[in-house]
């Protein structure tokens, strides 16, 4: 399961620690300064689409329990989704071919883009990466069903060949060719391919039982989706893109505020190098939201369909009432409960590597001695940021199983619009970069306490006192 979200970050991280101990201090550092948009940048086109991949989850999760894993439902959301994946990469490789330059030198501002060779070398890596666009979109929904049919064995190995594709290749093309961020472009890119042709013919096999994928001719050689178009696809898939919008928006607003404060390119340097721990550490509180939204819909889907159908014969019908129900929704809280203090747990571990690094090892990423002294009052934001990720990622991964997509939109718009403010303002005084991580440290405690509270809170309420009979998951979400 860890291999779906951590494959991009972690190729990211070994390109920045490659190019980051390669040459001499000042080559490291402006090497650095350009990865660090450009990682980020193409990160970002790539997670952007990530909503497709909780959708193939949820959806395909949701059908194995309802009618079988070897139904036409079933099969159907995987070809799906494969099709929708293929032609949103074909689609993102053209616009970041024709455009990544403009792009680029909007989302680092005038002031980096002056910067000698910084915009140059940032645009060769993004055109050299877009070329991994579709295999990667690809990829991911493969290993979102494949999660959803809790197989996650498959996907580790995927994520341990790309990562040994790309180690070699970096390790060729940066230390011993001499190419820089092109060399690691064309190291990370390979290693996409290679993940993807090796999970295909697994995903075939365990998903479609030995039948094709069916991107293009399906209806001539009779193969039956279940009903399961690209309209019904993306009708659960596109809601989930607001929130997936609000989070680039805050790493996006970030890394212009960082590439805009003075002390370049060391400070834009020592932003990506937090910023890359940071996409390493969230994979593995992701991993469990990727988990709650395997386990959960078994119980919340069934129960939120039978609400459904009892309600248009009695509109009054309230679920909490029902012992069948009842039953149902305890053990789904139960089992998001044990989420949650598993990402706890996690979460102050991997928190905890992950801000060492920049605290004591940061020698372990770049060679510049400016730049390592830049990362070390950015360890203890990072280790917030690290740390709060998992009740951020636990209860979203909870309530996308729920189906409350309307309250985790509301929240994604209301902080994503109140967040760039703050950073802009850092931005307009010329104020230090770690004020951008403080305030990001800030942005994730409100997240979590609003998703944490939607499902915790009432219980916690009346603990104490305060609050109502609690509403378990799936009898709050069928009341919505």
């Amino acid at each position: 399961c860890l291999g779906l979200w951590v494959a991009g970050p972690l190729l990211s991280l070994v390109d920045t620690s490659f190019v980051g101990l390669s040459g001499t201090p000042a080559t490291s550092a402006a090497q650095l300064a350009a990865l660090g948009p450009a990682t980020t940048f193409f990160d970002g086109a790539t997670y952007l689409f990530a909503f497709l991949n909780v959708a193939t989850t949820n959806l395909y999760s949701s059908a194995r329990a309802q009618f079988g894993e070897e139904s036409s439902k079933a099969e159907g959301v995987v070809r799906t989704a494969s099709k929708v994946s293929l032609i949103c990469g074909f689609g993102v490789l053209v616009l970041l071919l024709t455009s990544s330059r403009a792009l680029l030198s909007l989302y680092i501002g005038e002031k980096a883009s002056a910067t000698p060779n910084l915009l140059n070398s940032a645009v060769d890596y993004v055109n050299i990466r877009a070329l991994s666009m579709p295999t990667t979109l690809l990829l991911n929904s493969l290993q979102a069903a494949l999660l959803g049919a809790k197989d996650s064995v498959t996907p580790l190995v995927a994520i341990m060949i790309s990562t040994l594709v790309n180690m070699f290749g970096d390790y060729m093309l940066i230390n011993r060719f001499k190419m820089g961020l092109r060399g690691a472009a064309i190291a990370t890119t390979a290693a996409q391919w290679a993940a993807t042709v090796a999970i295909v013919g697994a995903a075939k096999k365990r998903l479609l039982h030995g039948k094709p994928l069916g991107i293009v001719g399906r209806k001539k050689r009779g193969i039956d989706n279940g009903g399961v178009t690209s309209k019904s696809f993306l009708k659960f898939a596109a809601p989930v893109l607001t929130l997936i919008l609000g989070k680039l928006a805050a790493f996006g607003f970030m890394t212009h505020v960082a590439a805009a404060v003075p002390g370049q390119p060391t400070t834009l340097a020592s932003h990506q190098i937090i910023l890359s721990l940071f996409f390493f550490t969230s994979p593995f509180m992701e991993v469990i939201s990727q988990t709650a939204q395997t386990f959960l819909p078994p119980f919340t889907a069934p129960v939120m369909d039978y609400v459904a159908d009892v309600r248009k014969k009695i509109p009054d019908f309230d679920p909490e009432s029902h012992p069948g129900i009842q039953a149902w929704n305890k053990t789904a809280y139960k089992v998001a409960t044990r989420l949650f203090g598993v990402g706890m747990i996690v979460a102050v571990i991997i928190a905890t590597a992950a801000s060492s690094i920049p605290a004591y090892f940061a020698g372990a990423l770049t060679s510049d001695e400016t730049v390592k002294t830049a990362v070390k009052p950015l360890a203890k934001y990072l280790w917030a940021g690290a740390f709060l990720t998992a009740p951020v990622a636990v209860s979203e991964g909870v309530l996308l199983a729920r189906r409350e997509l309307g309250y985790l939109a509301t929240v994604y718009i209301a902080s994503t619009a109140v967040f760039p403010t703050f950073l802009l303002q850092i931005k307009k005084t010329a104020g230090p970069v770690v004020d951008v991580w403080s305030y990001f440290a800030w942005f994730q405690l409100f997240r979590a306490v609003c998703f944490a509270g939607k499902i915790w809170g009432g219980s916690l309420l009346k603990k104490i006192g305060l609050g109502r009979k609690r509403a378990t998951p799936a009898a709050a979400a069928a009341s919505d």
